[in-house]
């Protein structure tokens, strides 16, 4: 049987008509789909967006209470009459930990940045090089058998000009030569982390260095006799021996020193003839080391803070790149 001609084109007009409607509704899920899926990036993102900055809040609060305790810390020095900071104080032997009214805990340490060698004494503000601070820092890279690094290098990289101090220096005409090239930031350190880009410096070195150093916004501090590392005790002079600078540890461990004429009278430094000069027995400057578990997430943030010697606390640097900083052992303020 034949179909009229009519009749079969009508089919194929409807053919194509629900193929072009299939299409279109095709496109239109694909459509919505993609809307969807971008939607829930979006919320997604507005979501993490929102812990992150309620994480960063709270550590904000976890860095004000730290302040608190520190000027509390000041307080009582000066009730009792004795301006000294040791590792034997609260602030110093424990991380506090703080529960939030939600699911999640702010963790609060402060470390004491005083008993490390600060880089940027090494040259004063005149621009002139300060022996003291150089000599120690000499001696320093020799207690941690450190050759390949000189304190050279270290003045080079702080001094205006670009002429290497000795043979064992460093400038522009080294670090232009490297891949890529770079300069001597002819300026005080902002970071311990630059003494990456130091001439001869190493990862193996860097790690070995970087507990013993600091760089602080300001020169002139002096090293907290009572926190000093081993190996800064061992900068303080020639003949400092590691025997010697460990019997200081062990009898500063059981009584922290209150006097720094009593510190130099210590059998360890006879015939040393040393000097109080650079010396102290306080610290200004600290770290405060934020860690706030909140709503699945980890916010961690370090804060510089420094203490003026009317016992006020400002923050001068805050840092939120470093992990995994909470070393003390942990101590509930509930427990309190």
């Amino acid at each position: 049987m034949i179909k009229p001609v009519g009749q079969t084109g009508c089919m194929k007009q409807s053919g194509v008509a629900l193929i072009m409607v299939l299409m279109a509704m095709a496109l239109v899920v694909m459509l919505a789909t993609g809307m969807s899926h971008q939607q829930s990036i979006r919320i997604f993102k507005a979501g993490h967006y929102l812990a992150q900055q309620q994480g960063h809040s709270i550590a904000l609060g976890a860095e004000e209470f730290a302040r608190r305790i520190l000027v509390r810390d000041f307080e009582q020095d000066r009730e009792d009459g004795l301006m000294v900071d040791s590792p034997d104080e609260f602030w110093a032997m424990y991380a506090a930990i703080l529960p939030l009214d939600s699911d999640g805990v702010a963790e609060v340490q402060i470390d004491d940045l005083s008993g490390r060698i600060n880089l940027n004494d090494l040259v004063s503000a005149n621009g002139q090089v300060d022996s003291l601070a150089k000599d120690r820092l000499t001696r320093l890279l020799r207690a941690l058998g450190i050759t390949a690094v000189s304190a050279d290098a270290l003045v080079d990289w702080i001094d205006a000009d670009d002429q290497t101090i000795s043979a064992y220096g460093a400038e522009d005409g080294q670090y232009l030569m490297a891949d890529p090239p770079y300069r001597a930031a002819n300026q005080p350190f902002v970071s311990i982390t630059e003494l990456r880009l130091i001439d001869g410096m190493t990862e193996e070195i860097y790690v070995a260095l970087k507990p013993h150093v600091i760089a602080l916004p300001v020169s002139g501090v002096g090293i907290n006799v009572n926190t000093a590392t081993g190996p800064v005790l061992m900068s303080l002079h020639d003949d400092m021996t590691e025997a010697q600078a460990e019997s200081v540890l062990a009898k500063r461990e059981e009584e922290r020193f209150e006097n720094l004429q009593d510190f130099l009278a210590l059998p360890e430094f006879a015939g040393m003839g040393l000097k109080t000069t650079g010396l102290s027995l306080q610290t200004r400057f600290f770290e405060v080391v934020s860690r706030i578990t909140y709503d699945n997430r980890v916010v961690t943030m370090v804060s510089t803070v420094f203490r003026n010697p009317e016992g006020e606390v400002r923050t001068v640097h805050r840092d939120s790149g470093q992990k995994n900083r909470i070393t003390k052992e942990p101590y509930s303020i509930s427990e309190g």
